[in-house]
This record gives structure tokens, sequence and C-alpha cells, in this order.
């Protein structure tokens, strides 16, 4: 299967740069198979406020519970030359933490930098590093000078929220997005990008979902810059996918298995929350505690283990993420679905719309 298999036409006017307010009154496509044939009938155009009338009592939304960290670290490289000191401008943005002080970052300008060179990041350089790896396509290994929740603390000061690219070339990131950029449960400190299909949920909406009988249960997984990485091969088995870590908690297999016991359906929220289970599942379809880097590449032709269906954005073309979205509902529905989005004026992307997609 090739890559264009994927592509599509999307008007720039169709990119969110902001999401809904309030979160909930966000649009939302359902989708479910039938009503006018296998491409397309079945479609309705509702609201994401809606969905606690469109989901089953006893059905379960499974949440991605990571926080993002504010990433984006703008700063000086300072070097000591023959002439005196050179100080030039750098930026780094942090992809994966490899220790107690040390993280994998992408930094510009990468072909600048060198082994050894000192950084500083924050309004007053309060925030050191030192560069001691630098591999091909400006990814850097940095070394801070302080670890553990010191670090932690200086970034969330000194960093700004890591926007998708799509968003970040037309606005620069502001303290609306500290929020924004943030679902209303995250708690689990490691994110470069955030599991975006969870931002549409607010208070109002999750407890009008209680009440409905609708359950939750919440997992982790780290979303990494990979997520926004073009797929570069003509074919999808010349693609190797991105990794991330991820675990699905005692209590999360628990409330999945119990959902199934019960007859309602495991309906994961997001797609990283959904390569979680998928990784973790079982051919038996039994899901059980697990931790680790997942690689998974879901697609047309896998077999689904856990999801009996999907809350997601709508996605870039040729990415992943449609791929992913096709495995699920097929090709001809995938490309009906997205038609639709795009002739109806759906919002895409991380501050976009939402759909829910059943295979």
């Amino acid at each position: 299967m090739r890559v264009d298999d994927f592509d599509f036409e999307l008007p720039e006017a169709l990119i969110a740069l902001r999401p809904a307010r309030p979160r909930s009154s966000a649009r939302m496509l359902v989708s479910r198979p039938g009503g006018g044939g296998e491409t397309g009938g079945g479609i309705e155009d509702r609201r994401v406020s809606d969905l606690a009338s469109i989901l089953r009592p006893g059905d379960l939304l499974v949440f991605n519970d990571t926080r993002v960290i504010p990433a984006r670290l703008f700063g000086e490289r300072r070097r000591e030359s023959a002439d005196g000191p050179g100080v030039a401008k750098v930026e780094a943005t942090l992809i994966a933490r490899e220790g107690d002080a040390a993280w994998r970052a992408l930094a510009r300008p990468g072909k600048r930098l060198r082994v050894g060179d000192r950084l500083y990041f924050g309004a007053d350089g309060a925030l050191g590093a030192e560069l001691t790896e630098k591999a091909e396509g400006g990814e850097v290994r940095l070394v801070f000078d302080r670890g553990g929740p010191a670090l932690d603390t200086a970034i969330a000061e000194a960093g700004v929220m890591p926007l998708p690219p799509y968003i970040a070339q037309r606005r620069a990131a502001d303290a609306a997005d500290r929020d924004d950029y943030q679902t209303v449960f995250a708690s689990k400190l490691g994110a470069v990008a955030a599991p975006t299909a969870s931002l549409h949920f607010d208070a109002p909406l999750l407890a009008a979902l209680e009440a409905a009988g609708v359950r939750s249960t919440r997992l982790t997984l780290h979303v990494g810059a990979g997520t926004f990485l073009p797929v570069k091969s003509d074919t999808l088995d010349g693609h190797k996918m991105h990794s991330e870590w991820g675990e699905v908690p005692e209590a999360a297999a628990e409330a999945v298995l119990e959902t199934r016991a019960a007859g309602g359906r495991v309906i994961p929220v997001g797609t990283t929350a959904l390569r979680l289970v998928e990784t973790a599942g079982r051919e038996d379809r039994f899901l059980e505690p697990w931790a680790g880097d997942t690689d998974i590449f879901i697609r047309p032709g896998h077999r689904f283990r856990i999801a009996d269906g999907l809350m997601t954005n709508f996605h870039l073309p040729r990415s992943t993420l449609m791929m992913l979205v096709a495995g699920l509902v097929g090709m001809d529905r995938m490309r009906a679905i997205y038609a639709h989005a795009v002739a109806e004026r759906y919002r895409f992307y991380s501050y976009g719309d939402s759909s829910l997609l059943f295979p």
C-alpha cells in the first residue's frame, strides 16, 4: 500500500489555531458502518457535548493522562574563542528524557552547535546545559546543570508549550496555550505533544458522562515529537514507526476486562490511548498491566484486540494517524469521512474538531 493513498487537499482556513470554547462545544463527526453503504452512510454531525447521549451505559472511555511539558526552550550558546566569548541565539525542543538530568532534543541552528558547547536557557540564562552528543537532523543530547524535580521546575519556568508545527508556523505560543494544550486530567509529566482528542473534555462533560453510566479509566503514553514526523517512504512497509513510552496500570486493565465481560464497548480517546491498549492487548482480547516502549504501527489489515471504537481529531494528510483510522474503519469509509469533514468545514488538527468512529 502506498503513502499516496492517504493524501487529500485541505484548505488552510480549516486548520484550527485556537480550540473551541468551551472545550466540549467542538463539533464531532460520528461515523458508523452501514446506512448508506460501506463508503459513507451513517455519518452524523454532532457536538462533543452530545457524547453522553450517543454512548451507551456501560461503555468505557480510555483516557491518556500524560502531561505536556513546556518543552520549547530559547536561549544562548556561549563559547570562548581566541577573539573572546562568542554568543549565538539557540532554540531546543525537548523530545525524550534520558535520565535524571539529560534530555534528547532538537536544536536550532544545529549546524552551528558542537559537542562541549554550553547552552543557557530562560530570560536570565539561569538554566544551563552542556551539549554532549550530536546526531543528524539537529538532534542533540543535553545534560542540564540540575536533575529530577528541580529540572522539571526549571523547564516549567523557562519553557513554552511545544505547539505543533502547523500552528507554530502561523503564531507564537502564548499564556493561553499553557491551559489550552493540556487536558483537564493531565497528571503524569513527560509528553512533548498533547493527546489532543482528550482536549475536548471538561468538567461538565465528564459529569454528564458519569451520570449517563459511561465509565472511564486512564493510562499513560508520553506523546513524543515523532507524532508530527512525516512519512518519508513511498510505501507503508518502508516506514519505521517512532517509539514512545507507555503504561497500562492494573486499574485500567481491570476496567477494560469488566467492561468487556458486561457487554460494554471499549473506546480509546485518541490514537495514543488506542496504540497503547493494542500494544498491551493479547490475541484472546485480554488486557493486562503493561509498561514499556511501543512502536506499534496500526494500519489497514490490523486485527484490533481491545478497541471497539475511537474518538479522535482530524489528521494530517499522508500521516500514520490517517493510516490508523483507515485500519479501524476501512479505506473507503476513511475517504468518505474526510471528504465530508472538508465539505462541512470541520476544523482540523490539534485544536480542531473531533470524530467518533466505530469499525
